[in-house]
């Protein structure tokens, strides 16, 4: 296989020149792909995944620790915000991941959801890859430069926060009124129910969401609302 695009990437995105360059494109390699591919790739990033998951874990626990003075709830959410998925697998994507990841066929034309997913455990097994290769700081400096860069606005912005609480102080602080969540559909059989909920302030029904909970539903149609009231702003 070229491994230049990995050589390349390693240069130009993670600032180092890889030992072992395979660990680096085992950390690109889905599952899915080994199903296809059994004679030329014989591991998928799994592994390098949960060690890259602890890594960043830690680095960002250590610099909210250092530098803010909050109490542990509020520490426990700023990470949270910073670690999840969407923020992990937006880094991704800015990276340049996408163009890295050995997928089968199928997942290739996988959902958006499903990409998210792949694209935020590539970059934790990118992660596990950049330690076991280059050490600590190097892990800790690709972290800082593609998450922790992205704090203060993750602070601007209140998306550290629960959805639905922050759609409450949204939506009394614009309106005066606590937002009402309603169940407007159920769809599926019992075991595999998707529920759509929408969120009222005042009569208007402000966002709808799916999920496969009530709860999950619930958080999707307070994302939603909080998209509608930011857009407001812009008007």
């Amino acid at each position: 296989m070229d491994l230049n695009p990995y050589i390349t990437f390693a240069r130009d995105q993670l600032h180092v020149t890889f030992k072992d360059i395979q660990l680096l494109v085992t950390a690109f390699t889905h599952r899915s792909y080994l199903n296809e591919h059994r004679k030329s790739a014989s591991e998928h990033n799994e592994r390098l995944e949960f060690l890259g998951d602890a890594v960043l874990e830690l680095v960002v626990t250590e610099y909210l620790y250092l530098n803010h003075g909050e109490p542990e709830g509020i520490l426990t959410n700023w990470r949270s915000s910073l670690v999840r998925t969407e923020s992990i697998g937006a880094a991704a994507e800015r990276c340049g991941f996408a163009d890295l990841l050995r997928l089968s066929r199928g997942e290739k034309q996988g959902s958006e959801r499903a990409r998210a997913q792949i694209l935020a455990n590539s970059f934790e097994a990118v992660i596990g890859a950049l330690y076991l290769d280059q050490g600590w700081e190097a892990a800790k400096t690709f972290i800082t430069e593609n998450i922790l860069s992205t704090f203060e606005e993750i602070l601007a912005t209140g998306s550290w926060m629960d959805p639905k609480s922050h759609l409450q102080e949204t939506a009394q602080a614009a309106e005066g009124v606590t937002p009402v969540y309603k169940v407007l559909s159920e769809d599926g059989p019992d075991h595999d129910k998707i529920f759509t909920v929408g969120v009222y302030v005042g009569d208007k029904l402000r966002g709808k969401g799916t999920g496969s909970s009530k709860q999950a539903g619930q958080q999707k149609a307070a994302e939603a609302a909080l998209a509608w009231y930011k857009n407001q702003t812009k008007v």
